[in-house]
């Protein structure tokens, strides 16, 4: 596999699917270009511990598994834009809490941007991750959180591009 080749399904040792899917109601705006499509489609793998995420395409649809235990979390179907690009036409999240604790649709839309932009495409996301600490925050009820604990928390570490 040489290292632009993308990531499939079977470049994972251990994946399970989504258990419980629920409909995110609110899905992220952005129209990404073609590149990012082409980036996107190749996907990202979590380099150590200190990663929480991995990520594959299969036809149009973007699959986010946590790193450590392999469950689904997100899945996003992509389509086409008219003029280029394309965007998210849908997504599911993972509604068994045993496996992971959504904060709401909100938080959804904006995990599932995050993610794509900083962690699959390496982007600073500044405004993304404000929102993600605003988000965390709130939910919370705590207005002192530390925004990198609750960075690392939610994303992990990217390791260098």
């Amino acid at each position: 596999m040489t290292a632009d080749a993308p990531l499939t399904r079977e470049s994972f040792r251990r994946l399970h699917p989504i258990n419980t899917p629920r409909p995110v109601s609110q899905v992220p705006e952005r129209v990404w270009t073609d590149e990012d499509w082409g980036r996107i489609r190749r996907g990202y793998r979590a380099r150590d511990m200190d990663e929480k995420w991995n990520v594959f395409v299969e036809g149009d649809v973007l699959f986010m598994h946590r790193s450590w235990t392999g469950h689904g979390v997100y899945e996003a179907s992509f389509a086409p834009v008219t003029g280029g690009g394309r965007k998210i036409a849908s997504a599911v999240v993972e509604a068994d809490g045993e496996r992971y604790r959504s904060v709401g649709d909100e938080y959804d839309r904006l995990m599932l941007e995050l993610v794509i932009s900083a962690i699959v495409l390496g982007e600073p996301a500044a405004e993304l991750r404000a929102g993600l600490v605003e988000l965390t925050a709130r939910a919370s009820g705590k207005s002192d959180l530390p925004s990198g604990v609750v960075e690392h928390s939610a994303l992990g570490l990217r390791s260098g591009s």
